[in-house]
Formats: C-alpha cells, sequence, structure tokens
C-alpha cells in the first residue's frame, strides 16, 4: 500500500463527518427501542447485548492481568467468560463487574465519537474491538454471531453510503445505550423469584461482602445514566 492510499484511508478514520439530519437520529432512536421492547425481537437482538457484556468482561480481566481463557456466548442469550488468576482481589472483583456496564459505556463513548461527527472511526473501531474478540470465542454460535457483527460493521463501512453509515451507527449505539437498561430489570425479577443465584450481582456479593442488590443498583445508575447522557449527545442537547 503506497504512503497516498495510507494517508487517504488514516484521513478516512479521523476526518469528520457531515451529521445527519435530526430527524434520522429520532427515527433511530425509535427502532432501538422497538428492537429492545417486544420479548420475540428482544430475544434476538439480546445476542449484541451479550457481545458486549461478556467482552466487557474478557477487556477487563486482560487489563486487570487475568488470563483471558476464553469466551462463550449461547443461543439462549447468555455468555460465559472464563479467565484465570487470583480467585480473589480486585482484578476479579473488576472483571466480574464489568459485563452489565459493558454495553451502556460502549453506547456512551459511541455517543461521545457520534456528538463529534466521528461516525467512520465509531464503525471501524466498533470492528476492530469485534475481531478481537473474535479470537477469543471458544464455541461456534459465539463465532458465528460475532462473525455476523463484524461483517455488518465492514459492509455498511466499505460499501453504504454516507448516510447509510450514519444511520447505521446512530441505530447502533442508541440500541445499546437502550439494551443496557433492559438485562439489569431481567437480572432483578430473576433474583426476586430466586432464579441466577451465580449472577455477576452475586458473585460480586460473595467476593465484596456488600449486598448484592447494591451491586444491581450500581448497574441500574451506570445503564439509566448512560443512556440520558449518550442521549442529550445524540440529540445534540
Amino acid at each position: 500500500m503506497d504512503s497516498t492510499t495510507t494517508a487517504g484511508l488514516w484521513d478516512r478514520l479521523t476526518g469528520i463527518q457531515t451529521p445527519p439530519p435530526l430527524w434520522l437520529v429520532i427515527v433511530t432512536g425509535f427502532v432501538a427501542l422497538a428492537a429492545v421492547g417486544p420479548r420475540p425481537l428482544w430475544r434476538l437482538s439480546r445476542n449484541a447485548v451479550t457481545i458486549a457484556h461478556e467482552g466487557g468482561h474478557g477487556l477487563v480481566a486482560r487489563l486487570t492481568g487475568r488470563k483471558l481463557d476464553g469466551i462463550r456466548l449461547h443461543s439462549d442469550t447468555s455468555g460465559v467468560t472464563v479467565s484465570v488468576g487470583k480467585a480473589t482481589g480486585p482484578g476479579m472483583i473488576l472483571t466480574a463487574a464489568a459485563g452489565y456496564p459493558a454495553p451502556a459505556l460502549l453506547g456512551l463513548g459511541g455517543a461521545a465519537l457520534l456528538s463529534a461527527h466521528r461516525i467512520t472511526l465509531l464503525l471501524w473501531a466498533a470492528t476492530v474491538l469485534l475481531l478481537a474478540m473474535l479470537v477469543m470465542i471458544r464455541n461456534a454460535y459465539g463465532a458465528l454471531m460475532v462473525v455476523l457483527a463484524g461483517a455488518a460493521f465492514v459492509l455498511v463501512s466499505w460499501l453504504a453510503t454516507a448516510e447509510v453509515q450514519a444511520a447505521f451507527a446512530y441505530l447502533v449505539v442508541w440500541f445499546l445505550l437502550m439494551g443496557a437498561v433492559r438485562p439489569v430489570f431481567e437480572l432483578g425479577a430473576q433474583r426476586r423469584h430466586g432464579g441466577a443465584p451465580d449472577s455477576d450481582a452475586d458473585q460480586l456479593g460473595r467476593l465484596t461482602h456488600v449486598h448484592p442488590v447494591a451491586w444491581l443498583l450500581l448497574f441500574h445508575t451506570v445503564a439509566l445514566c448512560s443512556l440520558i447522557g449518550g442521549g442529550r449527545w445524540l440529540l445534540s442537547l
């Protein structure tokens, strides 16, 4: 690849794109809300939230010095991330705590990029994160989900018009912000009915001797604050 092409790619990656009209931002928000709402559609779209959730566990595990053994995504939209290291301590606590906030914080970061009109940078960054996650996937269904997600970002980045790229980027960020909220409520409902004894909140309760409800409240706070803050950025308020 010659220097001219390299410079062109770099300019494309770091350049500022024209922001979409407000009506498109609002429409993509309603489409994302529809994907989070009805249960049959949510069972499908929730796979994207699980990818972000387990990716959060995996990323923090690596950042805290734990050995990431692998990630599995299942067809019931559950997932598991296995890391090796001390069974207690800050690294394990941060790794366990990273899952539920991850989609919300990714959405918030995406909203920040979109508010700065960095649509291309967002699409490429998401592609890189999905490729990095694919290396750690340890089952066929998980690999299929990550490949399909990555393929969508690649195709939109390279083949779609600027308007389609903007719509796709805003839809993804809205979905992450909204999709991060529902799983926390679902976890709370499961715990009230005696389910999910090994949930992230319960594991954190055992690790920190802080009641799991306190961790649930933290997850709620991160998800809702990210939705409010990210939504304001997306709407340019």
